[in-house]
């Protein structure tokens, strides 16, 4: 079975391709390392076709979806402050970009694509858990254009008989996330720091709570996908158990400096993760402890990772405040 993946590259993008191609589906990568590293990919590039291309410009890479029976489609920009300063950028990447990707499976009548969606459309959730049915209400440029690219590929696949899951992801951590940039995801910055036995950076007082979910698990909600025959579109992907920073930091066995909250941010995300769970047959395997091992045991892969200091994050504190006050 041929499968195309675009941000394969990226920090899931890389693990789903890897666990497909361990499973003996013809695999092809398109990503344009905007966000993904060659790093990533390195170890299967002889194996994988890849693509070097940007989404959001129609261009050739579009005849490899020829004879595709799959597309996972998790290429986008991430990021929230970013998504302010420069909301062109993020709509041509998340919007155009999925746009682009729906236009290539009906010009070559792929019948099967799985969307990485997010749970940032929820917005300051009302209800936890927070289930699918809850009110969109994105807070900030990236939210909005995910959910826009989320709207595309379900109203596309509804018009052109696509087969489409929208996986609708909360808080993923594990190897290869990113490190690089200002706004990187919470681990990735705390591995830099702890790498070079600075403090970690912590968000307000510490006590808000994230659904975080190992990526290997998310990996195999995508790979259940593959199985499914039912018609539900939209599931949530987290545990259902969310834990507090300060739980993250007593794991790490670091210290911490507080810096000031950032507006717009929920104080919790707890997925309610029933549907998929009845579904997909899908659950998450790994607990925060046994995944924050699993990272650890990997601290050779974060040697390269820049240091995140405290300044920095002062400053990026600032740049939240300028953009949403």
């Amino acid at each position: 079975m041929k499968i195309l993946i675009t941000g394969g590259a990226g920090f899931i993008g890389s693990h789903l391709s890897e666990f497909l191609l361990g499973r003996g589906y013809n695999i092809t990568i398109i990503d344009n390392f905007s966000t993904g590293r060659l790093a990533n990919v390195k170890h299967i590039l002889k194996r994988v076709k890849f693509i070097n291309a940007d989404i959001s410009k129609y261009g050739n890479w579009e005849k490899n979806f020829k004879n595709v029976k799959y597309v996972f489609h998790l290429a986008a920009l991430a990021d929230i402050v970013p998504s302010i300063q420069n909301p062109s950028l993020y709509f041509n990447a998340n919007v155009v970009g999925t746009k682009n990707v729906m236009n290539a499976c009906i010009k070559y009548n792929v019948k099967n694509l799985v969307y990485s969606a997010s749970s940032s459309c929820y917005g300051v959730p009302k209800k936890f858990p927070t289930d699918e049915d809850e009110i969109i209400n994105p807070k900030y440029p990236y939210a909005l254009t995910k959910r826009m690219g989320e709207e595309i590929v379900l109203h596309y696949g509804e018009i052109y008989k696509i087969k489409v899951n929208s996986l609708r992801l909360f808080n993923v951590y594990g190897t290869r996330s990113r490190t690089s940039g200002t706004y990187g995801a919470m681990f990735g910055v705390f591995l830099a720091q702890k790498i070079k036995n600075k403090p970690l950076t912590v968000v307000g007082d510490g006590k808000q709570k994230r659904d975080f979910t190992y990526v290997s698990d998310i990996v195999n909600a995508f790979y259940k996908c593959i199985k499914y025959k039912g018609n539900i579109k939209i599931f949530n992907v987290g545990t259902g158990k969310p834990v507090s920073v300060n739980r993250i930091v007593n794991l790490l066995k670091c210290e911490k400096v507080n810096i000031p909250k950032r507006p717009g941010e929920p104080d919790q995300t707890n997925a309610n993760i029933t549907k998929i769970k009845k579904e997909l047959k899908w659950k998450p395997t790994v607990t925060i402890e046994q995944g924050i091992k699993m990272l650890i045991d990997e601290i050779g892969y974060w040697r390269k990772a820049p240091l995140w200091t405290p300044k920095k994050i002062k400053l990026a504190t600032k740049d939240w405040f300028k953009y949403l006050k």
